[in-house]
């Protein structure tokens, strides 16, 4: 982000640098200095997976933490270590039920490249519950620039043609990512999201990925987030 003065502010979101082994993040760090000086960046934030509490390996001599956050800091992750069956049966029974039932109902997931399309299921989602989307030259931009890399996958669930429900998932490394998600609302008695959940998961466990995470849930303990999800709607509330 410019400055005035032909200055500027650095940002690194997550998930780096944590995918990096700690022996290499002094390298990292004598790189980052002398980028930012390159470019005139008076100030670089840094938001990581796992950063408070990761222990000394992570401490950057320089940086102080901030209170204002760009990305959430509270997120949800699912094992995928073990068997899908295994996977399956820790979750709740409900979820399970819904996951079966969106295959029984005729309810497909395959790649998808139609960014327009995804785009409006964003803004209907980001309308219903309250949250902001960014342009669709930026998921264009994600896809072409990440898909082409391997490191992402755009996903949809169809029934009898219609797309109902699509996400981006992101991998690096042994963690895979829900970014970006949406749905039109048709047909939800199907349980479109739920079996795309599921097939996400299945596509980062076949690359190899440990971890799924959800990305983003209010900053809160977990049992504020299962007594007031019902009834709270602003910020993160709507996509949790």
């Amino acid at each position: 982000r410019r400055l005035p003065l032909n200055l500027q502010v650095a940002y690194i979101p997550k998930p780096a640098p944590t995918q990096l082994r700690p022996e290499d993040m002094p390298a990292l760090w004598c790189e980052l200095d002398a980028l930012c000086r390159d470019r005139r960046a008076v100030v670089c934030k840094l938001e990581a997976d796992q950063w408070e509490g990761a222990g000394a390996e992570y401490t950057v001599p320089g940086f102080s933490f901030s209170l204002h956050s760009i990305q959430p800091r509270r997120t949800i992750v699912v094992d995928l270590r073990d068997a899908h069956e295994t996977i399956l049966a820790r979750m709740k029974q409900k979820c399970r039920y819904n996951i079966r039932l969106a295959e029984k109902k005729g309810v497909t997931v395959r790649s998808w490249n139609d960014i327009p399309a995804f785009h409006s299921m964003l803004k209907a989602t980001a309308q219903r519950d309250a949250f902001a989307v960014h342009s669709e030259a930026y998921y264009r931009e994600a896809y072409g620039l990440f898909g082409s890399a391997g490191m992402m996958e755009l996903l949809v669930a169809e029934s009898d043609g219609e797309p109902l429900a699509s996400l981006m998932v992101f991998a690096i490394g042994s963690r895979a990512w829900y970014v970006f998600g949406g749905s039109t609302g048709r047909q939800r008695e199907k349980m479109p999201s739920y079996l795309l959940q599921w097939e996400a998961m299945r596509w980062a466990k076949s690359r190899g990925c440990a971890e799924y995470d959800l990305w983003g849930v209010p900053d809160v303990d977990e049992a504020t987030l299962e007594t007031d999800f019902a009834g709270r709607a602003a910020g993160l509330w709507g996509v949790y």
